[in-house]
């Protein structure tokens, strides 16, 4: 009988990378791959980093391996390691299927390192939980499933988000006067652009769905706008009612626990929905627009502000974003949304991309998360923490190298004669 010897580490990346890797590997076996003068660095701490890796190749095995600490990274740190998307990116292009014999080797190789058992992440993953609820008969985007989704990613904790969301609790887009604002000075002039691009004034009724901490509806309110908002968090809706308290606006302002597809009244002069589009669902669309366009009175405005992909073809998020971040999300391109508002209620007036503001925007929640690592695993713990990093940096770089984008478009609901009322012809609002 033929002995066997195991490959090292090493061995076993060469054999799933086509070279030139973009990154020098250093394992626990001892045993170095890849460029000496690569940029980055990568450390491969025990045998389960490796398990991750070579189990499921690709954004998946590498985050789980990042989470658990059995990947380390030279030179970057956990809540902001966005230098290494270039390489990843070049890394990802590089996975290779080895042919049948060296994939035997392989798997011998990960047996002999005790490197073929892995382990969900306890404190990170919905995979189980999303089968389970399927299994249950929960469809996506049913009523209790998407409350469910919405839980297990805002439900983390109101003071985790605090540390990095900074004094605004804003966790969308912000829009910047100048690239070297405040990201405090950004969320207001965030809320300040869509006040005016719905022409909101004193008096006026506010529905925004999906509210978050209530920050749109509080700006109204301090300007005299009767506004209601809905979340399915119930951590924000309390924190927003505590502020709402706070700053003596309870007569103005509130905050519903409640699925906006249950708000009863309707009427409203202006719609606002600031980063719900993407929990919908590509095919809910049309009904998801006729019903705001129902929820409006005649010559009243919507403001639909969204991430998109940059064409109109891909609609699922990749693995990692699916399994760890937001569970049943889609995206599309912007012309989808506009075909949607169109044939559903609205006359489009208005739409434009801001996805060098979410750039700058998720720099600056890095960089807020960086500064308030210590107390972040306090709060939730190492993996939980790595993976909000990882997640923030990864999709700062998105919106840099236009993966993805931050669309505003905004649109009427006509009156039975076809106009829009008092609504201008031109361009109302400041820049």
């Amino acid at each position: 009988m033929t002995s066997f010897t195991p490959m090292s580490v090493a061995e076993m990346i060469d054999a799933l990378i086509t070279p030139p890797n973009p990154f020098r590997w250093e394992a626990f076996d001892g045993s170095a791959t890849g460029p000496e003068d690569a940029k980055y660095t990568v450390r491969l701490t025990r045998p389960e980093g490796l398990a991750y890796i070579a189990t499921n190749p690709g954004d998946v095995g590498l985050a789980r391996a990042w989470m658990t600490g059995g990947l380390e990274l030279e030179g970057e740190h956990l809540a902001h390691p966005y230098g290494i998307f270039d390489s990843l990116r070049d890394l990802y292009d590089q996975f290779r299927k080895p042919d049948a014999a060296t994939m035997i080797r392989l798997v011998r190789s990960l047996r002999a390192k005790g490197a073929l058992q892995i382990q969900p992440i306890p404190e990170v993953e919905h995979t189980s939980w999303l089968h389970k609820r399927i299994n249950q008969g929960l469809s996506r985007h049913s009523k209790e499933r998407d409350a469910e989704v919405i839980s297990h990613h805002y439900d983390v904790g109101n003071e985790f988000y605090e540390l990095f969301l900074g004094d605004s609790m804003t966790y969308t887009c912000a829009y910047y006067p100048t690239p070297d604002s405040s990201l405090e000075e950004a969320q207001e002039n965030k809320y300040r652009l869509i006040f005016e691009k719905l022409r909101l004034r004193e008096g006026d009724r506010l529905l925004d769905i999906g509210c978050g901490w209530g920050g749109m509806v509080r700006y109204a309110a301090r300007r005299g706008v009767k506004a209601i908002g809905a979340t399915l968090s119930k951590e924000q809706a309390e924190w927003a009612r505590a502020k709402i308290k706070e700053e003596g606006l309870e007569d103005l302002a509130e905050i519903r626990h409640q699925d906006y597809r249950d708000i009863p009244e309707s009427d409203f002069d202006a719609v606002s929905s600031i980063g719900l589009l993407e929990h919908v669902g590509v095919d809910n669309y049309a009904r998801y627009f006729s019903f705001l366009s129902g929820k409006l009175r005649p010559g009243g405005l919507m403001l639909n502000h969204c991430i998109t992909y940059p064409d109109n073809h891909k609609t699922r998020k990749g693995e990692f974003i699916d399994r760890y971040i937001f569970p049943d999300g889609e995206l599309t391109g912007s012309g989808t949304i506009i075909k949607n508002m169109q044939n559903n209620g609205f006359e489009v007036l208005h739409e434009e991309n801001l996805r060098f503001d979410y750039m700058r925007t998720l720099h600056d929640w890095c960089e807020n998360l960086k500064a308030n690592w210590d107390k972040a695993v306090e709060l939730v713990g190492l993996p939980t923490a790595r993976l909000w990093g990882m997640y923030m940096a990864g999709s700062e770089w998105g919106f840099e190298h236009n993966v993805i984008q931050l669309h505003h478009v905004l649109g009427v609901k006509l009156l039975d004669d076809g106009s829009r009322g008092d609504v201008p012809e031109r361009m109302w609002w400041t820049v």
